[in-house]
């Protein structure tokens, strides 16, 4: 078969089968332009550890702004996208928003987001000391910026989470799913994390949309923060688990269903399976429990 077949035949599947992202304002947001913004915002997070710009304070100001205004200019348009897509696809009513207004709410929500930093990167450094004080194996918060997937994992989380919380449809996924290929790590823009987050190792780690975790928690690689069912019908339910402040998860834990509180300063042993609500300071193990 020569290649015009070929291409022919490629060509008549995407009109049988779709799947074809085309450009413009009113196709799917593009992973590609979502990825691009992640680095420039990390970038703002922690300037001069992720690329190989140098950085000094003469340049800072330029380097900063040139990476402001990009976000906002790709933002914008991703999530633009992303507002007349939901709407079409949820309404049917693509033709009664005008996508003028979908563009004002969109430019509203990338320009808050980076009003937000200052508040962002203060939480975020406090997820940094709380890595440095929880790994013996860490040396200083500067190794931690650089190297750890847990950090990452949680940059990443905490902007999406500000998009997701402000009811920006699609991005906040594409950024949590992007983040999770890269680190083994799961975390749905959805779930309500506090400060001082520790994520040691992280493989495998799994934090579901409605779950609540409070201030100074630390967990393992393979912890599953889960719903007890998976039925289309508790969408809009909380089923995923609730951690209190200064509680401690170790390796391979899974902890199960909306109504499971984890109570203030409880230890959750490796390998546990836990589906009810355990009392505040206690230790759970495989083998018993205890106050």
């Amino acid at each position: 078969m020569c290649i015009d077949s070929m291409v022919d035949n490629i060509l008549a599947s995407y009109v049988e089968f779709g799947g074809i992202n085309e450009a413009g304002i009113d196709s799917f947001p593009n992973k590609e332009n979502v990825v691009s913004v992640i680095h420039d915002l990390q970038c703002l997070i922690f300037p001069g550890y992720k690329t190989a710009e140098e950085l000094n304070t003469h340049n800072i100001r330029y380097i900063t702004g040139q990476r402001v205004n990009r976000i906002i200019t790709v933002l914008t348009k991703e999530i633009q996208k992303a507002l007349i897509y939901t709407v079409s696809a949820c309404d049917g009513a693509e033709e009664n928003v005008p996508k003028s207004h979908c563009f004002r709410l969109a430019e509203q929500a990338s320009l808050a987001l980076i009003e937000a930093i200052p508040v962002l990167r203060k939480t975020i450094h406090s997820d940094v000391v709380a890595a440095f004080k929880g790994d013996p194996a860490a040396k200083s918060n500067e190794e931690i910026i650089v190297s750890y997937p847990g950090l990452e994992a949680i940059i990443v989380h905490r902007l999406a989470h500000f998009l997701h919380a402000n009811g920006i449809p699609v991005i906040p996924r594409i950024m949590s799913e992007y983040i999770h290929g890269k680190t083994g790590i799961d975390i749905h823009p959805g779930a309500q994390i506090g400060e001082s987050f520790f994520i040691d190792h992280g493989t495998g780690v799994v934090i579901g949309e409605t779950t609540i975790i409070g201030n100074n928690v630390k967990i393992y690689q393979g912890v599953t923060l889960g719903a007890l069912s998976v039925e289309k019908s508790l969408m809009d339910k909380k089923r995923h688990p609730t951690i209190e402040d200064d509680v401690t998860i170790y390796a391979n834990a899974t902890i199960l269903g909306g109504n499971t509180v984890i109570g203030k300063g409880s230890t959750i042993g490796g390998n546990t399976w836990i589906t009810k609500s355990v009392p505040p300071k206690t230790m759970v193990s495989q083998s018993k429990n205890s106050n």
